[in-house]
């Protein structure tokens, strides 16, 4: 029986958790909305044991949380609804505490910080979004370590930056690989000079299991940075430099954004989130070095070519 539950399996941080239990000889359960994906991404494997839930249904989400000692939370809603997030996560909480489940690791981002008010934000910098979508991740969270407080379940949270890699059609550096290797414009968010982090996919899985192994990770967040700073002009010359082509970019601010989501509903949502493009925040994981040990983060021009040549083979569009 797998000890080990990935709730949102099936996404780019999901599929990294998994490829660091195999690494590892772990089973492991995924758990999604749909059979056919997970099956497409894990039915190869006789550790996965596949299982499909719905967060509106309390036997589904304890059923999809039964006999599993670690529950790791990265289900996602559509980014225009993000008033979801704290409803699936207190339903997927009450499945887990009825099940027993011992500890629960939330998979964050830095939206509940807000604005940063610090050059490098570390775990004590308040919580204090200005954004809806900030207030629901806050929520989120707090409803997880309220659940806690009470004694009622082990949580922790890992707060992650803008990511990128092979098959992470989720990031928003997605259109640019793709331009790259095709010869597009590439569309990106503006202004494109300001220094941002992105983290290498493939390096977040170990860094997950090492934390949820450690009884102290517990009643407290913290935060994964990238690889150091970077701007995306950078990322945008390096990526075109590898396929022998000059950059061409359409950069659209916080006016063309919200002219775009006249049309585009998802490009209306962009806007309240700009700050992060002119104000990002740069996050300090000195104290998950000291919890974990020495953290292995892929280098941006080592990360930057293995996520081009997935482009060029083909992963990271269709096959997505």
């Amino acid at each position: 029986m797998p000890q080990t539950a990935i709730f949102g399996a099936a996404g780019p941080i999901g599929r990294s958790i998994v490829q660091a239990l195999r690494t590892r000889n772990a089973d492991y359960r995924v758990v999604g909305r749909h059979r056919q994906r997970l099956l497409k991404e894990f039915g190869g494997d006789p550790r996965a044991e596949i299982v499909t839930w719905n967060p509106d249904d309390p036997e589904s989400v304890c059923l999809a949380a039964r006999d599993v000692e670690t529950l790791i939370y990265l289900v996602g809603v559509p980014y225009n609804h993000f008033e979801l997030h704290p409803e699936v996560i207190r339903k997927t909480l009450a499945g887990a505490i009825a099940e027993r489940v011992k500890r629960f690791v939330l998979i964050g981002t830095v939206y509940p910080y807000g604005q940063p008010i610090t050059p490098q934000v570390n775990e004590t910098h308040p919580r204090n979004p200005s954004t809806f979508k900030g207030r629901m991740r806050k929520a989120q969270e707090d409803i997880l370590l309220q659940a806690h407080t009470e004694g009622k379940i082990q949580g922790t949270i890992l707060r992650l930056p803008d990511f990128y890699g092979p098959r992470v059609e989720a990031s928003f550096l997605h259109s640019l690989f793709q331009a790259a290797v095709t010869g597009g414009t590439a569309n990106l968010m503006g202004p494109i000079d300001r220094p941002h982090e992105f983290l290498f996919v493939p390096d977040a899985g170990p860094v997950v299991l090492d934390l949820a192994a450690k009884q102290e990770a517990y009643g407290h967040w913290w935060n994964l940075a990238g690889a150091g700073s970077i701007t995306q002009r950078e990322i945008a010359r390096e990526a075109f430099r590898l396929a022998g082509r000059p950059p061409k970019l359409l950069v659209a601010g916080k006016t063309m954004l919200r002219m775009l989501g006249i049309f585009n509903p998802i490009m209306r949502e962009l806007v309240e989130m700009h700050y992060l493009m002119t104000t990002p925040v740069l996050m300090d994981d000195s104290a998950l070095v000291q919890l974990i040990g020495p953290i292995h983060k892929t280098s941006y021009s080592d990360g930057l070519r293995l996520t081009y040549e997935a482009y060029a083979g083909g992963v990271g569009a269709a096959d997505l």
